[in-house]
């Protein structure tokens, strides 16, 4: 796989080939775009039981939906698994994928910005789901529009659009 530069994304996105809306050419870095986080959350509800994990799993049960304003923050606690979103809608063609990986700085802090899923499909539209962690000892505040994480492209052959349970996602 061959992973696009800064001249490439740039040329794409310009082309209208890639889009992310919204967009400024200087979140591009030499193999990446940065994602900002956007305003919207879930967190994990307080259960007393089990949850059985099967196929047909659904977050939605165990969370609750939380939005944020602009100049206000989100609270991480130490330990705590939250879901994020981007303030970008991406859309992808078919024969380009991504992937999703945090930043050193927030790393550095006990900052985790995405847990496991961190592939972008091919042919993707949305924004994307960050699994959010602190796995430092102190709170954590989180404000919306902050650099959460970058994008890397990389080129597919013989790929195929993503229409999974997720396409189109635009809140976590």
């Amino acid at each position: 796989m061959t992973v696009l530069g800064k001249s490439e994304i740039i040329k794409l996105v310009r082309q209208g080939i890639i889009k992310i809306v919204p967009f400024d050419e200087s979140q591009v870095g030499p193999g990446s775009i940065d994602l900002h986080l956007g305003n919207k959350f879930r967190t994990f509800k307080k259960v007393h039981g089990i949850y059985h994990v099967k196929n047909d799993v659904s977050h939605e049960e165990l969370t609750n939906f939380i939005e944020v304003k602009d100049g206000e923050y989100f609270l991480i606690m130490p330990g705590e698994l939250v879901h994020g979103i981007t303030k970008e809608f991406i859309e992808l063609p078919l024969w380009l994928s991504g992937r999703i990986e945090g930043r050193s700085s927030f790393a550095r802090i006990g900052l985790l910005t995405h847990l496991s899923s961190g592939y972008v499909h091919p042919g993707t539209k949305g924004k994307i789901v960050l699994e959010i962690v602190n796995v430092s000892p102190i709170p954590l505040a989180l404000y919306p529009g902050v650099k959460i994480c970058q994008l890397i492209l990389e080129k597919v052959e013989g790929g195929e659009p993503y229409r999974g349970r997720f396409y189109m996602q635009e809140k976590p």
